[in-house]
């Protein structure tokens, strides 16, 4: 898949590309095409020296924390669950613990901790692939939820609103949680249905809903604070959260007599491999998008969409808001230039700025996440991991566009 899904960026950059030349008179999109390629190799290698230096402190906690038997003791707690969603995973193994660190770090918007700790989880899940080059049905579930980006805390979107002058930086709070709930659940439920699990299990289904239940509670004590408390809430949470986790790992390290320095060293030497690694797979994808991008084959996307949405009568102001939603599964940082460039032009709290602020908030960069968790262990056949990682970013703008015009419209 990934194989046809990256020819297919290049062949349709040339098509896009052959159009502006011979119908639209642009000669210089070729010139583009070839600059992009060049940003995004060099763009690539920027990417990796943020993650050496991620990657080298965060395996060295992990290794603290794997020999203190922490990771292990989160698999043992999250064994039932996880032996329906993830049956060819044995009950204990550190895969399970390691996944649900990783959600945690991604719940609080930890996105520096919680790629670092993916990163080992789809190792663990590796060493019990019998085939290491295509993906297993453990490792295409946890790459999809990671992908559909389940986010309690999104403080960085209440930075940028911040910066662009919002008067309420965290007005996009309630609609961000909402709409990427159910980008989670929609990726969660189209695996199910792939590898047949089943989510009536009772013990699936009571997590589930108990997990729904504390979200609500979550939401319902946060309507009772101010902007200005759910803000510093927000930075202190996952600040003090991050902290926390490093003392209790190196807490329990100690108490159990585990030499934590030795420790630290030992996995901090393997995160430096681990990013080395995945610079290949990392240009190759960026290089791919870039193509994409500077082709204008996303901006005619948008054009025919918004031709189309105004034929039918419809309100279109949500079109305004769809280049953040279109690049966002190909570039996080290009989605976020977007979102910045439609606050600037619309306004920070336009309908439009609201809508590509919550679309930032409530999806992920889908491809980066295939390209990085799957090349860190030599992974090339995707099986349904693309097309179960789409269907939860396309249920996650329909769910973001439905609650804003909910919330603000």
């Amino acid at each position: 898949m990934l194989n046809i899904l990256w020819f297919s960026f290049f062949l349709i950059a040339a098509i896009a590309s052959l159009f502006q030349w011979l119908w639209m008179g642009d000669a210089d999109v070729f010139n583009r095409m070839v600059n992009s390629l060049f940003q995004m190799a060099e763009l690539s290698v920027s990417i990796m020296l943020i993650l050496f230096g991620t990657l080298t402190l965060w395996m060295g906690f992990l290794s603290v924390a794997e020999r203190a038997g922490i990771v292990e003791k989160l698999g043992q707690w999250l064994a039932p669950v996880f032996k329906r969603l993830m049956p060819e995973v044995p009950a204990g193994h550190p895969a399970l613990g390691l996944i649900t660190l990783n959600f945690a770090a991604n719940g609080l918007g930890l996105d520096n901790a919680a790629t670092p700790i993916g990163l080992r989880a789809m190792q663990a899940l590796q060493s019990l692939n019998p085939t290491p080059q295509t993906a297993t049905n453990a490792q295409i579930l946890f790459l999809v939820l990671n992908a559909s980006s389940l986010t309690l805390l999104p403080v960085t979107i209440f930075m940028y609103r911040a910066q662009q002058g919002a008067p309420d930086p965290t007005l996009v709070f309630l609609p961000i949680l909402l709409a990427t709930s159910v980008s989670s659940l929609a990726g969660l439920i189209s695996v199910a249905i792939v590898q047949r699990l089943r989510l009536t299990d009772p013990v699936v289904l009571l997590t589930i809903l108990g997990l729904l239940a504390g979200m609500s509670v979550f939401m319902a004590f946060l309507a009772t604070l101010s902007t200005a408390a759910i803000s510093s809430l927000s930075s202190l949470l996952g600040n003090l959260s991050l902290f926390v986790i490093i003392l209790l790992f190196l807490g329990v390290g100690a108490w159990k007599r585990v030499p934590v320095y030795d420790s630290f060293v030992e996995g901090a030497k393997g995160g430096f491999a681990v990013a080395r690694d995945l610079l290949p797979y990392l240009v190759a994808m960026l290089c791919a998008i870039g193509v994409l991008r500077s082709s204008g084959a996303l901006d005619m996307l948008l054009d025919a969409i918004r031709w189309g949405v105004t034929s039918l009568g419809m309100d279109s102001r949500f079109v305004e808001a769809l280049p953040t939603a279109l690049v966002k599964p190909f570039s996080g940082s290009a989605a976020r230039a977007l979102m910045i460039e439609t606050m600037n032009h619309h306004g920070v709290d336009s309908f439009a700025a609201l809508l590509s602020a919550t679309i930032q908030g409530s999806t992920e960069t889908t491809f980066y996440v295939l390209a990085v968790y799957f090349g860190s262990v030599g992974v090339i056949r995707s099986r349904h991991a693309v097309g179960c990682a789409l269907f939860a970013d396309v249920a996650g703008v329909i769910a973001a566009i439905s609650v804003c015009y909910w919330f603000f419209g």
